[in-house]
Parts: structure tokens; sequence; C-alpha cells
């Protein structure tokens, strides 16, 4: 087979569980078409070719032993801002360039596990700070539809990965839509679970109310068999919430008569690119001939506060994490200095980049002595305000669906001098942050050649339901088999 590099997980999983394919056979494949295509995407930090390897030889024996799980042998990439024992983790910056773990996070322990086969770190957006990978300290990840473009970020380079067949599968963070943005920009299916469904240890912080990990696939299938492998409860994140973990896949029954859809009115958003608007409604009709009951007139008043709650929150919560990075612990340190005032600020100064710095002095400010009630305390008054919206609409709604965003992947260079303009892209995913609750974004058509996102978003905990609706959509709709011509 010529083509190993575009199966699905569980494509791969059925023909290595028959002895129709080796991981090592499939391993090699997709370290093949890496090669090929990365040179135009950018969407690694680093190749771990070797020790791939050697991980789908030991892969091999497991499946030979009967031991094999459906992540067993499987290629996949990490975020660069997960740490991986003995290879390097810069989170896209020259502040950790050289920083090589000595432990791995939760996650990659759980893959591991499993015996998944790690090929590459991903590029990102520096310490997930971005909406497309323009961010990142080291070099720019491109669109596989359209090389121009931005792949959305922060996981941009988990996003393009998939979309590029670069990978079977890939796992990104989300802040503020960090999965769920790149993969609507790269027509891929990216999960935010809910908030304490996935262990953190191990991901190195941005905001820590508001991060989560989760899986960006080809299909929603591959979607539940991720989250199968890496939710539940970790001691070691005391955010994880003890809480048994279903098999995410039994959801998945392609049946939807009588689910209740709720179309937030505030997510349809003036300024919307019309193209999108045409998809989501499209997508919207779709669910309704699958039997879906679909109540076009739910609100969530407050959604209009997310923006300007988000961007007081995040920053503050990150000027807090980031004041670790002093030259003195780990990481960069600036050294040409007799003082150890003027070291901790140069080593920040050239550190950092000028996102991250903007975001410090932001939150920096919003915590400061006379500021805090006036902008922290109301920003968190307005999360709680957000929250009960959701829960509300919950009520009488099982799921909601929006635009995953109001334009489809923007041109490279197009907002990297207007930080508002850039964070608007985050308009439709930071709600669901903010509220704790999870979104899954899935491909839903094309806008001027470039794919356009789904998002269904759930209640807390909610991910099989989620799952079920996105699942009915995918399997009625030809989008998720349409690939870029780079792949």
């Amino acid at each position: 087979m010529n083509d190993l590099h575009c199966l699905t997980i569980h494509e791969a999983h059925a023909l290595l569980k028959d002895k129709k394919l080796s991981s090592v056979e499939l391993t090699r494949a997709v370290l093949k078409n890496l090669e090929a295509v990365d040179g135009k995407v950018r969407a690694c930090m680093r190749v771990t070719a070797d020790t791939a390897l050697e991980s789908a030889a030991a892969a091999d024996k497991a499946i030979a032993r009967g031991q094999a799980s459906a992540l067993t042998g499987v290629p996949m990439i990490i975020k660069d801002n997960m740490c991986t024992n003995g290879v390097t983790t810069t989170c896209g910056s020259k502040m950790l360039e050289n920083f090589v773990p000595p432990y791995d996070a939760h996650v990659v322990e759980k893959l591991k596990a499993a015996n998944a086969v790690i090929v590459a770190k991903a590029n990102m957006d520096e310490f997930a700070m971005g909406s497309s990978t323009e961010n990142s300290a080291f070099f720019t990840t491109h669109n596989p539809w359209k090389l121009d473009c931005v792949p959305g970020g922060s996981s941009g380079g988990s996003a393009a990965s998939v979309a590029a067949d670069e990978t079977i599968y890939a796992l990104g963070s989300d802040t503020g839509g960090s999965i769920r943005q790149p993969a609507g920009f790269c027509g891929v299916v990216g999960l935010k679970p809910t908030y304490g469904r996935v262990s953190r240890f191990g991901l190195v912080a941005f905001a820590s109310s508001l991060d989560q990990i989760g899986p960006i696939t080809k299909d929603v299938t591959d979607c539940a068999i991720v989250l199968n492998a890496i939710a539940g409860q970790d001691k070691r994140d005391s955010t994880t919430v003890p809480l048994g973990v279903p098999d995410y896949t039994r959801a998945l029954t392609k049946d939807i008569r009588g689910l209740r859809i709720g179309v937030p009115r505030e997510y349809l958003v003036e300024g919307m690119q019309p193209g999108v608007r045409k998809a989501i409604e499209a997508a919207i009709i779709q669910l309704e001939k699958l039997g879906a009951k679909v109540d076009r007139n739910v609100s969530l008043p407050n959604t209009r506060y997310g923006l300007a709650a988000y961007y007081i929150l995040a920053p503050s919560e990150a000027s807090a994490n980031l004041a670790r990075y002093d030259g003195v612990k780990y990481g960069y340190s600036y050294r040409d200095t007799t003082s150890m005032w003027e070291a901790m600020e140069k080593t920040r100064q050239f550190g950092f980049g000028a996102e991250v710095k903007r975001r410090i002095m932001l939150g920096t400010y919003a915590l400061s002595a006379g500021y805090y009630d006036a902008y922290y305390l109301k920003a968190q008054k307005v999360r709680t305000l957000i929250r009960q919206d959701f829960d509300k609409a919950f009520d009488s709604c099982d799921v909601l669906v929006t635009p995953t965003s109001p334009t489809v992947a923007f041109k490279i260079g197009e907002k990297a001098d207007d930080p508002v303009q850039m964070y608007l892209s985050d308009i439709c995913t930071l709600p669901i942050n903010i509220a704790g609750v999870p979104g899954v974004s899935i491909p839903a058509g094309f806008a001027d050649g470039l794919p356009v996102g789904l998002q269904f978003i759930g209640k807390h905990f909610g991910e099989e339901t989620l799952l079920r609706a996105a699942h009915a959509y995918e399997q009625a709709t030809p989008w998720h088999t349409m690939k870029p011509a780079i792949a």
C-alpha cells in the first residue's frame, strides 16, 4: 500500500491487529510522507525518527503477544508544550529552546502505556499565545490547503500535520480555542474536553483555569478513541475529576433523532464571512434532516463579554505562571551583566516574544493594586454569568451548534500587526473555555477554497452526546474525506 500515511486510527488498528501491516511499516510510511511535505507545511518542531522506529518495533512485539489497544503501533505527534522525557520541549519559545524535561506529561505516559508511536513534536504559538502559529519563535507553520494562509493556533502545527497526513493523529492544547480553531482552519476534527476530564500534569501552563489537552484527528471515531486513552483522574492534577471514563466510541450510533440542538443567535456574528454563514446554515439543515430538533432561538446573552473577560483572565494567569522564567532555575538566561536584577530583566526581554510580553503586561496590570477589583474580579463575575448562560441553555438543549470561527483561514501576515483582529478569530471558541464545557470542531464544507469548521458544544462531561451528534453529521456529509492537494 502506498497510502498508509492516509489511514485513520481505526483503519490502521484493524490492519495491525490482523497482522496485515506492521507498526514499523506504518511508521516508515508516515515518516516518509512527513519528510516529503513538511518542508512546505513546517508543522513539526523536531522529528524523533529513531525513537519512533524503536517504539514501533516494541509495538509489533506487543501486538504479537495479543496486547494491542486501539492506539498500539499508531504514529502520532505531540504539541511542543507537553513534556516528553529526554526530548526537547520548547513551547515555541527561545526561553525554553534547550529545555529537555526529565519526565513525561500524564497524557504522554498514557500514550506510551498504550504503545503509541510518537514521531515528532509540533510547532505552536509561543507558550500557546496566538491564533495563527505566527508567534512561534522559530518559524511559521503553513496551512496545507493554501500554503500562504495560517493553519490557526496555537495548535497550528498539530492540526496542519494531521491535515497533511504527516501523522495519523496529534494532541493539542486549548486555552481559548487553540485546538478547535486550527482544526476548523485545517479541515480536521479537534476536541476540547470538559475542564478536568484530562490531566494537565506536564502541560506547560499558560492559563491554568482554562488550559485543556485534547485530540486532533482525521474523523470523529478517532477522536473518541484518543479521548478513551487520555481521559481520567490523575492524582498529580487536583483539577481532574474522579469520574469513570466511558467508552466514547459506543456513543457513535449515527442516530440523533429527537436530539435537541440549539443554535445560539449570539454566535452568528456580524461580519461573519458569507461563505462560512452559508456552510453553517447548510449544516443546520442537514442536522434537521437527520431527525434532530433544532431550536434557533437559544440565547447566551453574556457571550458579548466573553472576549473581554478572557483577555483579563488568561493574561492574568499567564503573568503569574510565566514569572518562573527568571533566568535562574532553568531555561534561557542572560549572563552578560553583573547585576541580578538586570539579568532577570534581560532574560525576559530577549527570552520572550512580543505577544507573550504583551499578555504578561496586560495580566500584571489587571492584577495590580487599584485595578484588581475593576478588572480581574469583574472578569471572574462575568465568567460566572457566562457559565450560567450555558447551564440555562442546556436545560432545553442537549447540544449547541455554532461556527468554529467567523472566517476561514486568513493570509500569513494579514493580522500580525493588529492584535485585536487576531483575538477576534477566537470569538466563537473563547466562551467554552470560560465555562469549562466541552466543544468539538468538525469539517462542514468550504468557503473560498478553505475549510469551514462546525462547532458542537456540550454539557459538562457530556462528551458522549457531543461526539454522537458530531459523528452523525460527519457520516452524512463528505467533508471529512476531503484532503488538501499537498497530502
